[in-house]
């Protein structure tokens, strides 16, 4: 496995790789890297001749400094995850390289990158878009992995490929989960003890809401949902969103879709850290 902080090294021999026939795969990452990573990263070298797997923390995707200061930041333990994982090139570049001047570039695409996430963190899909597209114009890779956990990120990828007639497969992968539920993310390692212990109770919330909307309509589903949750100290809903999986608006009736999604993010601690999470209806 090799590292590369240059986009012009990286070029090079991904020119070299393709001239021999190979296909290419890409997980994008912002580092400190778990199983969720692990299991984006195995199925791309499944899949493909060469996986490369970038990491990156994208200052543009943080509309919270104090958010992007903390966020963790473990490249040496990443590139050796990644090499368990059978990856061919990581590329850890510096911002100056991946923006050598100010990307003022603006993407919205209403309702995907409007709703949940686009309402409450200004900002966060156009940064998204911004390095994700970048990363594509530099890999060109044949197929790129996302997890599922991120479902709202991928909606508005698949969008932004389609505005830009990239020649990109976009691969969804199931959310990995821990024994006891809690959907693996690079913030759970800045959760104390405590704040570990009550975090699965975001997912056993949703999990049970499951069998409950069978009987219940869809404003009494999100009522249980937020007030379980809610109720345990330390635990605070942002927002809890059922919505149309496809156009992810809100949706009044089960029958409205044949797609409903819970889309939900909470606030864990005293400091807080920001959890998110989904659950499939139907």
């Amino acid at each position: 496995m090799i590292v590369f902080n240059k986009i012009t090294e990286l070029q090079n021999v991904l020119f070299d790789e393709r001239k021999a026939g190979h296909n290419v795969g890409l997980v994008p990452t912002m580092g400190a890297l778990h199983e969720g990573h692990a299991s984006l990263v195995r199925r791309s070298v499944a899949e493909n001749d060469v996986t490369v797997v970038s990491v990156f923390v994208n200052p543009t995707q943080f509309n919270d400094k104090n958010d992007l200061k903390n966020y963790p930041r473990t490249l040496e333990a990443d590139c050796k995850l990644l090499e368990d994982c059978g990856a061919d090139y990581v590329f850890a570049p510096s911002v100056e390289e991946m923006y050598p001047t100010p990307d003022n570039r603006h993407f919205e695409y209403p309702p995907v990158s409007t709703v949940m996430e686009g309402a409450h963190r200004p900002g966060h899909f156009n940064g998204v878009c911004q390095v994700v597209s970048r990363l594509f114009y530099i890999v060109k890779p044949d197929k790129a992995y996302f997890g599922e956990k991120d479902w709202q990120q991928i909606a508005v990828i698949k969008a932004m490929v389609k505005h830009l007639c990239l020649d990109v497969e976009i691969v969804e992968c199931e959310i990995v989960r821990d024994n006891d539920g809690l959907a693996r993310s690079s913030r759970n390692t800045l959760l104390s003890k405590d704040e570990r212990a009550i975090a699965p109770n975001i997912y056993k919330a949703l999990k049970d809401s499951v069998s409950y909307s069978k009987k219940h309509t869809v404003k009494e589903t999100h009522d249980k949902v937020v007030g379980e949750i809610n109720s345990i100290e330390g635990l605070e809903v942002e927002y809890f969103s059922i919505v149309d999986g496809n156009t992810l608006l809100d949706i009044d009736s089960w029958s409205d879709t044949d797609h409903a999604v819970g889309c939900i993010t909470v606030y864990c601690g005293k400091t807080p850290i920001r959890l998110i999470d989904h659950i499939k209806y139907c």
